[in-house]
């Protein structure tokens, strides 16, 4: 079924394709500085847990 559906011609377009990754980079210029420092915390995290362990 996953195979049909990639198979389609119609599924997707490019035009859809490059419009959803022209949204998704704006997003990512708009707010960079939150998401590094989401990411920042996130590992800050993540290595005070594993040399808890």
């Amino acid at each position: 079924m996953l195979r049909r559906f990639l198979k389609e011609e119609n599924a997707i377009g490019t035009v859809e394709m490059i419009l959803i990754l022209v949204v998704l980079i704006g997003l990512v210029i708009i707010f960079k500085s939150q998401l590094t420092t989401l990411v920042n915390k996130i590992f800050k995290t993540i290595n005070s847990k594993a040399t808890s362990v």
